[in-house]
């Protein structure tokens, strides 16, 4: 794949060109973004050889489209209009069913692999990106039987050797399980972040007692609001359920310590330490 289109060039987008750039030195990288200075960027950091648009995609080889989940949505079908019999097209939302559904009655669906590599950063735009951000993570594949053969073979190919392990889910179910381990991950941190930082209007020394586990904890509320706010968006109702079982929870929680029920709260915790097994090997 000598001609590689890059949509969205930043964390995702751009770390993904450069490692299949480091793969694959004869290819060529053009970056397609909305904002000519992130495009500069790109070029500045090395991340992109070459400026394009999406009328230049009738050349491309490989196109890999990394934007916001709503703005896949609407662009998705143009791109495959524009594309080549032989082009692939992959994205990397962290949504599925909306982007899949999209496409079901395209004449070039053959040409689309729906896939969502987990992993990423609190960071966005060209200087996030960084080689061997993908090395030992999971990448998840949908709807994989609707990829032309020699297609799929490529980017697996393609994604494996960047370090990637593949696993294959359908939309729906990719959905319903990222809203747990990511989407609800991502609405805590903010709300702690906003919680704390109502609190500090008037105690301002707060931050002075923040440590290792309030950072770490609160490190997502960093992440982009245009990014996660479609993401929320199209992933409505199964965001919706996951926050419901969690408010259960802390509801619980706050029940316990009103009723003056440690061991409750120490039984709640042990139990949950279980979780060290399950994450055990996962960076």
């Amino acid at each position: 794949m000598k001609n590689i289109y890059a949509i969205g060039v930043g964390l995702i987008g751009g770390s993904l060109a450069i490692d299949i750039k480091k793969n694959n030195p004869e290819a060529i990288i053009h970056g397609i973004s909305r904002k000519d200075g992130t495009l500069e960027k790109a070029l500045e950091l090395n991340i992109i050889d070459k400026k394009a648009t999406l009328d230049d995609l009738e050349h491309a080889d490989l196109v890999i489209i990394s934007i916001p989940v709503d703005a896949t949505v609407k662009l998705l079908p143009t791109i495959l209009d524009k594309i080549s019999d032989d082009t692939l097209v992959v994205d990397a939302g962290s949504t599925k069913v909306d982007i899949c559904k999209s496409v079901e009655d395209h004449p070039r669906r053959r040409n689309f692999l729906a896939m969502h590599p987990i992993a990423g950063t609190e960071h966005s735009g060209p200087t996030a990106a960084l080689s061997g951000l993908f090395v030992g993570k999971t990448n998840i594949v949908c709807e994989v039987e609707k990829t032309t053969f020699k297609l799929q073979e490529k980017a697996l190919k393609l994604f494996a050797d960047i370090g990637m392990r593949i696993r294959y889910m359908n939309p729906e179910a990719h959905d319903k399980h990222i809203a747990y381990v990511s989407h609800l991950s991502h609405i805590s941190s903010f709300m702690l972040g906003k919680t704390v930082i109502e609190k500090e209007r008037n105690e301002r020394d707060i931050f002075d007692m923040a440590g290792s586990g309030f950072a770490s904890t609160v490190r997502l509320a960093k992440s982009s609001p245009e990014m996660w706010t479609p993401i929320f968006k199209q992933n409505k109702t199964n965001v919706i359920e996951t926050l419901e079982e969690y408010i259960n929870n802390l509801t619980q929680f706050k029940e316990f310590m009103q009723k003056d029920d440690f061991d409750a709260i120490y039984s709640e915790m042990e139990s949950t330490n279980y979780i060290k097994d399950i994450l055990k090997g996962i960076s």
